[in-house]
């Protein structure tokens, strides 16, 4: 059950904290919702939208320089389909981050609103830094041998480190004819050029006879839809 505007996450929100011993009241100097524990005395901010989105975290960020426990909250909808359906764990991981909280409400049809804590302020993270994908960031930086693709494109296929590795076992091929694995790798100093014949993934070669491998017409294709690329490295021209 979506709901049609944010004021409808208010209800909810103030029982979840009321239930916790907070005294709430709603918009004061311009916050939705704030909240004071009537033992400790620490004061809470609510922010709310309907669903996440960039002004509802700048927000949260803005309140955070009054000194408050700040936490944002949004429908969570049960349904897959539509803007509702957010990625949460990633949400709640970039909340984690800046020191925010996070809540989500489900709404239901014939029950009341579900009030559910992704994250407090002050929480962790959760996910560390990962060193083994960092080095694999930097080993296909620099195996690629210049900028080949468009930054922010996403219809067309990449050049990979891989994908260089096996256009130069193309175009090696191209101008022999006919190779084994070591004579390729040989030609090109393509160290991993057995298993690219073997994989044949972009199905570029062709085993002619044991041991002993030519091109596809799909190769010679790439050698001229990759052309750009070769001409990069050699003055080979298919």
């Amino acid at each position: 059950m979506a709901i049609d505007k944010e004021a409808q996450l208010y209800e909810p929100i103030k029982l979840y904290f009321t239930a916790k011993g907070y005294e709430v009241k709603s918009e004061v100097n311009h916050c939705d919702l704030v909240g004071v524990h009537q033992q400790s005395g620490e004061v809470i901010i609510v922010e709310m939208k309907k669903t996440f989105n960039l002004a509802l975290l700048l927000q949260g960020v803005e309140r955070l320089r009054l000194g408050a426990t700040v936490y944002l909250a949004v429908e969570r909808n049960r349904k897959k389909s539509g803007a509702v359906n957010q990625r949460f764990s990633d949400l709640a991981e970039l909340c984690r981050r800046l020191g925010i909280g996070l809540l989500t409400v489900i709404f239901y049809a014939t029950k009341a609103p579900v009030v559910e804590l992704l994250c407090a302020p002050g929480d962790a993270p959760v996910r560390g830094n990962r060193p083994s994908k960092g080095r694999r960031l930097i080993y296909e930086f620099k195996e690629r041998s210049g900028d080949y693709n468009t930054g922010g494109s996403h219809a067309q296929k990449l050049v990979t480190a891989y994908r260089e590795r096996a256009l130069r076992c193309a175009e090696a091929l191209y101008r022999v004819e006919q190779a084994s694995p070591s004579q390729l790798t040989r030609l090109t100093g393509v160290r991993s050029a057995g298993n690219i014949l073997r994989d044949n993934h972009y199905h570029w070669f062709k085993k002619l006879e044991r041991g002993i491998y030519g091109l596809t017409d799909e190769g010679k294709q790439a050698l001229q839809d990759y052309k750009n690329v070769i001409e990069g490295w050699t003055s080979f021209s298919p």
